[in-house]
């Protein structure tokens, strides 16, 4: 008789250990996909923005020399990413291949003007940082026109800010309900132990010496919750790259593994406080109230 309760009591105790970790590993796993999403997101943003380009046409004055110097400059200059040289017959052939016919054969000569085709930082694309720019490269007497996508750059940066605010908000909510889950499920656990907790208490045991063993076990177990969220997000982040390398999702492995120290983190943290209190709150309680 008193083998088969011990059965079903190590099988009751089993059972509360795997919901625990399983709480644990989900709230996780969900949070660390948000925040992998969150880097990758802003990366997404910023390759959009560095597409982006601002060309700057050039008199027929200009020699060659004085374009390589520019291009030299441009190498040097903070901003700029990358820049391509485009000559006027480059550019009368890219317009040829556009309309489908010679337009040259009807004017008679090149109407174009060598360029070059700057492709800025992402975070100089905003809109005063490019106005500084188109102004400081104005002051060149040989350039003759500065033109860039002004509607595109300003769209692209009030979206930016509205999605960021959004997975702010989404961030937030989705770490108070993780907090609360695993709470929930560590009190529960807490909650099946009252007993034995009061009988230590009512033996004499002090409150931290009964608490202990009950925070090392949340830990541990917040523990392996943790790491299995985290071998779950590397599984993930490895099938992305594998299926669309495109992405470079595994590119910026430093707030990858950011993410994983802070989902680890999470996962140690949470266990501790929660247990801490749930385990006060029963040590606290009278004897007649524990039914």
């Amino acid at each position: 008789m008193s083998s088969s309760f011990e059965k079903f009591q190590k099988r009751r105790l089993l059972s509360s250990y795997f919901s625990v970790v399983l709480s644990i590993f989900l709230v996780l796993f969900l949070l660390g996909t948000l925040g992998l999403f969150i880097i990758n997101s802003k990366k997404l943003a910023d390759d959009f923005k560095e597409k982006i380009a601002m060309t700057v046409f050039f008199k027929k004055e200009a020699t060659d020399a004085e374009l390589k110097s520019f291009g030299s400059e441009l190498k040097k200059a903070l901003y700029a990413k990358s820049s391509v040289y485009v000559t006027k017959e480059q550019a009368a052939k890219q317009h040829t291949d556009i309309i489908g016919e010679d337009f040259l054969t009807f004017l008679g000569e090149n109407p174009l003007q060598n360029s070059y085709d700057i492709h800025l930082k992402a975070n100089y694309v905003e809109k005063d940082s490019i106005a500084q720019i188109e102004s400081q490269l104005r002051k060149n007497e040989l350039i003759s026109d500065i033109v860039y996508d002004k509607q595109l750059v300003n769209l692209v940066n009030d979206n930016i800010k509205k999605v960021s605010m959004w997975i702010l908000i989404i961030s937030c909510f989705l770490t108070f309900i993780a907090v609360l889950l695993i709470n929930s499920s560590l009190r529960l656990s807490i909650y099946s132990n009252r007993f034995i907790i009061k009988t230590m208490q009512m033996v004499g045991a002090t409150k931290s010496f009964i608490r202990k063993p009950f925070v090392m076990l949340s830990v541990k177990l917040g523990m392996v919750g943790a790491s299995l969220a985290i071998i779950a997000l590397a599984t993930l982040l490895i099938y992305v790259e594998t299926n669309f390398p495109d992405l470079e999702i595994l590119e910026n492995k430093v707030l990858i593994g950011g993410v994983f120290l802070g989902i680890f983190g999470i996962g140690v943290l949470i266990t501790w406080i929660s247990t801490h209190f749930a385990t006060q709150r029963f040590l606290n309680l009278r004897t007649d109230d524990l039914y």
